[in-house]
């Protein structure tokens, strides 16, 4: 899976998870960028997103996460 693939369904995700249409995400977004971005749904996200992209985090991988970029290529090494 290219990067751009998880960028392109991990936007969808995003939208989904914030019932936001307009969310167009960038490596350096983070949560302070999407004010609805609160402890639920940042749980939602991870949950839809180990869904989408049938994988698993672990617990040091999410800690450890800064922005969207990180994200991805987290997400990229496991869908690999």
């Amino acid at each position: 899976m290219t990067t751009e693939q998880i960028y392109s369904q991990l936007t969808q995700v995003f939208r989904n998870v914030f019932d936001d249409d307009t969310i167009t995400l960038q490596p350096t977004t983070t949560a302070a960028d999407i004010p609805e971005w609160d402890s639920l749904s940042h749980t939602n996200l991870i949950a839809t997103t180990e869904s989408v992209f049938k994988i698993k985090f672990r617990t040091a991988e999410l800690e450890s996460l800064r922005n969207v970029g990180h994200f991805v290529e987290v997400i990229s090494s496991k869908a690999a």
